[in-house]
């Protein structure tokens, strides 16, 4: 099923077209990278993408369901999202826990399902054993690790991560990417994530995405390949 369309996407910076006539698409059960040079054009199309900057040009049509006919619910973790001050008062696990509270229901006791699900999302990241942490006393890895352990217990049907796996070792990555084909192939999850790192990640990644440069233009103008 059709999670993400975009047709023909063009969008300026002032008079800069930086994207220009780019169409993509991601489904429910796979697990998609983006590539691309350096710049803001990989960032500027998601958030495109997400609706947090409104195109030029083109069509973005996210489905409203999932494949089971429920509504569509999307877990987005932006670049440098770990920067959370010293002073942060959470611990790891109320940070967490906070995922699973629906909105305006802040006071509801969590279920035994809601556990379940924050234990495993602190596991699937390695940090079940910092959970009492306060969030202040992590590295930026450790942060970063937590922010995508948040994602994880909320659920989402559509994950959008960009540059997720920044502070982590080559077996947290792995591991990471691990569960993200997991969570496509057995789980119908879709996945579209920013990364650097297409190497490591192809055994895992059903199809990669790359942002190049036109050739013939001074212009940031980039075009999809796939």
């Amino acid at each position: 099923m059709r999670y993400i369309n975009v047709e023909n996407l063009t969008f300026y910076y002032g008079e800069e077209p930086v994207l220009e006539n780019i169409s993509y698409h991601v489904d429910s059960g796979e697990f998609v990278i983006l590539t691309g040079e350096n710049g803001a054009a990989k960032s500027t199309l998601i958030r495109n993408t997400l609706g947090l900057l409104s195109p030029d040009e083109g069509v973005v049509t996210i489905s409203k369901e999932n494949y089971e006919g429920k509504p569509l619910s999307i877990g987005y973790i932006p670049q440098q999202i770990s920067s959370f001050n010293a002073g942060f008062p959470s611990t790891v696990l109320e940070l967490v826990q906070s995922g699973r509270y629906p909105r305006n229901r802040w006071f509801k006791k969590l279920t035994t399902l809601d556990h379940q699900h924050v234990e495993k999302a602190l596991h699937s990241v390695g940090m079940w054993d910092m959970r009492k942490k306060r969030i202040g006393e992590l590295s930026g890895g450790q942060k970063q690790r937590i922010c995508l352990a948040r994602v994880f217990a909320t659920d989402p049907d559509l994950f959008i991560l960009d540059e997720p796996t920044t502070g982590m070792d080559e077996k947290s990555r792995r591991d990471f990417y691990e569960l993200l084909q997991h969570n496509a192939h057995e789980h119908h999850k879709a996945i579209l994530m920013i990364t650097h790192d297409h190497e490591d990640i192809k055994e895992y990644m059903d199809r990669h995405i790359h942002l190049v440069r036109k050739e013939d233009s001074e212009w940031r103008c980039f075009h999809m390949h796939s």
